[in-house]
């Protein structure tokens, strides 16, 4: 427990003591992982596998689009 409370503390004190350019860089990184894995992948990523009920229509589906 002593070992994460170390860690957690060496970050911490890392992301307290940067400069205010760096923050704004970690501010722009977070916000564009955001919106790649959140909005993107909502509106873009249809779960295809979704409206298959078996292990079996699963793979037909998988199989037929890398045959595509």
């Amino acid at each position: 427990m002593e070992r994460l409370r170390r860690i957690w503390l060496f970050y911490y004190d890392g992301f307290r003591n940067m400069s205010s350019l760096g923050r704004t860089l970690w501010i722009v990184v977070l916000l564009k992982l955001f919106i790649m894995f959140a909005i993107l992948r909502v509106f873009f990523f249809r779960p295809a596998l979704a409206d298959c009920e078996t292990d079996a229509q699963k793979s037909m589906v998988v199989i037929e689009n890398l045959t595509k």
